[in-house]
């Protein structure tokens, strides 16, 4: 497990935008079938597509927006102390998670061919 481990840092040191995009896409289509298989009881059969959704927007809006915005903020307040963690958690919280549901919602409504109507419905729910 070392080895992988090592190999995926020295992937993040060479090729960190698109390690981090393809990183990002694995756990959100990790995620989408572990969700799909063992959390949604609703009986809907597989749907194949979400899974490709959900898995396109990890490596094209999460894994590269989240890159540079965690880049800005560590380069803006360097270190690990608990009050610069703690900072950091706030920021991330209350600026960047709105943003980051907006994006999420509105690529899930442009993939999806809904209309900008149900993007805005979306988003006062």
């Amino acid at each position: 497990m070392s080895f992988l481990w090592t190999k995926y840092n020295a992937l993040l040191e060479a090729q960190p935008l698109l390690t981090k995009a393809l990183t990002s896409m694995t756990g959100f289509t990790l995620g989408d079938v572990l969700a799909q298989n063992f959390v949604n009881d609703d009986g809907a059969p597989y749907d194949v597509m979400r899974t490709i959704r959900l898995g396109s927007f990890g490596f094209l809006v999460h894994g590269t927006t989240g890159h540079y915005f965690y880049g800005m903020l560590d380069s803006k307040m360097p270190g690990t102390k608990p009050a610069t963690v703690a900072a950091k958690v706030l920021i991330d919280q209350t600026l960047w998670n709105p943003i980051f549901g907006c994006m999420f919602f509105g690529y899930l409504n442009l993939v999806e061919g809904k209309s900008l109507q149900d993007y805005k419905k979306k988003l006062e729910a």
